[in-house]
């Protein structure tokens, strides 16, 4: 009889090669031991539909899941919805995952699974089933930190804003070679125009897995909505904008831009 390995093994390690190749042929940075300090990200998005039970998912998420992953050192955790002036007319909630390494993302799921504590926490939402369901679908991006932003950044006095807003940003490109060439350019000098305008970046990555590839996803952070806006207000007038956009090789490297304006739920960690 031959000895089969489990198809969630062979994903895995399919998945586990497929960001070994990437890292290594983006170059990213790596530390002696040729592993790369760049985080990863999980961007899920819960499709409420029209028949979805946003205060069930919220319950699962803030007492289930969250307290589960801490439990796995996973973290911070980002939970949000739209905020009332986006126009995405999408009702979802929107989870970000951040981890340290492959290893950290491929065993999570293995290990809720064998966690009695969130076993018992979630039983009212895994139990659910089709009579109830909590979302319609959920669609996920998996994301690599650029080295532009390495690892996510959480002003402390940014969480205790109540008026906080952010938005989150993908831009696709029409081929690999596009979507590259933007990258090149959020690392070699469109991050310190974000920064110089009052554009504060949470997190920055170039997407490897997801439903719109090639494309890079970012999230950033405001004071309100009205700092929001003049942010990119400033960001567009900016000399140094002025210049880099006119670089040969970086025009016509975003092909179609989806915005997202968010608040976060009050348990959220980001």
């Amino acid at each position: 009889m031959k000895n089969v390995l489990p198809t969630k093994i062979l994903i895995w390690s399919s998945l586990l090669l497929a960001i070994t190749t990437w890292n290594s042929d983006a170059g990213r940075a790596a530390n002696a031991d040729g592993k790369s300090d760049n985080q990863l990200y999980e961007v899920r998005t819960y499709l409420l539909g029209e028949d979805g039970d946003e205060e069930s998912l919220d319950q699962y998420l803030q007492h289930a899941l969250l307290p589960a992953l801490k439990r796995q050192n996973i973290g911070p955790i980002g939970v949000f919805a739209p905020a009332e002036n986006d126009t995405n007319q999408r009702p979802a909630v929107i989870v970000v995952v951040p981890f340290d390494n492959v290893q950290a993302m491929t065993s999570t799921r293995w290990n809720l699974q064998r966690d009695p504590q969130y076993l018992a926490d979630a039983d009212s939402y895994l139990e659910a089933g089709t009579k109830k369901p909590p979302y319609a679908r959920i669609t996920s991006e998996l994301l690599v930190a650029m080295d532009c932003m390495p690892k996510l950044q959480i002003a402390a006095d940014a969480l205790k804003n109540p008026n906080r807003v952010y938005e989150l940003r993908l831009y696709e490109s029409a081929n690999e070679r596009l979507g590259d060439l933007k990258v090149d350019m959020f690392n070699n000098g469109e991050v310190p125009i974000f920064l110089d305008s009052g554009i504060s970046p949470v997190f920055i990555g170039q997407a490897i897995i997801g439903p719109q590839t090639p494309n890079l996803t970012y999230l950033t952070v405001y004071p309100n909505d009205e700092a929001r806006m003049k942010a990119w207000d400033a960001f567009r007038s900016h000399p140094d904008w002025q210049v880099l956009k006119e670089v040969a090789k970086y025009k016509g490297t975003v092909s179609k831009i989806d915005k997202h304006v968010l608040k976060a739920k009050p348990f959220s960690q980001m």
